[in-house]
């Protein structure tokens, strides 16, 4: 049984949501190239130029790289031979995004309740998905996420009958409404079976996939593929200027599912993808 100490949680949440809000993971800056180069839609291609250009600053000045530095979500899995020691690993967390929104100068957007609408002030509490998993490391994921993609996200509780169809339509017209209020180029999350609530987070844990990365089931893999060739064809583009370029991509997850349902969520997020991860 190996023992860790919470602190060292403490520690890896301040830097990874500093880190995640300063520098554009390199799967993504490789998608702005790529759109860069291939984009038809001349306002396209600008916007990639300032895209990959804001980056650099983001990064060179350790400045966030939007102005909506977004709600602390932290995926933690646990390895099961794993002691934590120290304190409350949830006050531990929350912790970590005080002192790196602090010292970050980065946007509090956490209000304390969805109607009375104070802000907390810290960025806190933050939304935390846990994991246990065989082992004896702790692998830590902090995924800051703007509102203006997340109040694009969508969950549809389908019969079984919509099939597979069903599912690429709907995450088609999901991204069709959205249009250009969560920042195209987007990257989509899909969920797919599971409950009503599993769906919702299998789809943004799949954000966290590198870009370009196939799903490992081949069936969801090519659901992907035809996901991404319909979105294409939508011509939203790049900020919504018209273009080819609408999402990066497309990434799916599954799980097994009560035989008379077809859950279906679709988190959209923004250009920026924006995601740290550290093994402790």
């Amino acid at each position: 049984m190996r023992e860790l100490d919470v602190v060292e949680v403490t520690k890896a949440i301040k830097e990874l949501s500093m880190n995640s809000n300063f520098e554009i993971g390199e799967d993504v800056l490789a998608a702005f190239n790529d759109g860069l180069e291939n984009e038809v839609s001349p306002a396209g291609r600008a916007v990639f130029e300032e895209l990959i250009e804001n980056a650099k600053i983001a990064k060179d000045e350790r400045v966030p790289y939007c102005q909506d530095t977004g709600l602390a979500v932290v995926f933690l899995d646990i390895g099961q031979d794993v002691h934590l020691t120290g304190g409350d690993l949830t006050e531990a967390v929350n912790e970590g995004v005080r002192q790196g929104y602090e010292e970050g100068y980065l946007r509090k957007s956490s209000l304390d309740h969805p109607l009375r609408r104070k802000n907390t002030g810290d960025n806190t509490p933050a939304i935390i998905h846990t994991r246990i998993v065989p082992g004896e490391e702790v692998h830590v994921t902090f995924a800051p996420k703007g509102g203006g993609s997340e109040n694009m996200s969508r969950i549809a509780m389908m019969p079984p009958s919509k099939g597979r169809e069903g599912v690429i339509d709907f995450v088609v017209d999901v991204v069709r409404q959205a249009g250009s209020n969560p920042c195209p180029p987007i990257v989509v999350g899909v969920g797919m079976g599971g409950t009503f609530e599993y769906a919702a987070v299998m789809a943004k844990r799949a954000l966290l996939r590198e870009l370009g990365k196939p799903a490992a089931d081949s069936d969801n893999a090519e659901i992907e593929k035809e996901i991404f060739e319909r979105i294409k064809k939508l011509g939203i583009g790049p900020q919504g200027f018209g273009g080819r370029y609408t999402a990066l991509a497309v990434q799916l997850e599954s799980a097994n599912c009560h035989l008379a349902s077809l859950p279906v969520a679709v988190n959209i997020q923004c250009h920026a993808a924006r995601h740290k991860e550290v093994v402790l």
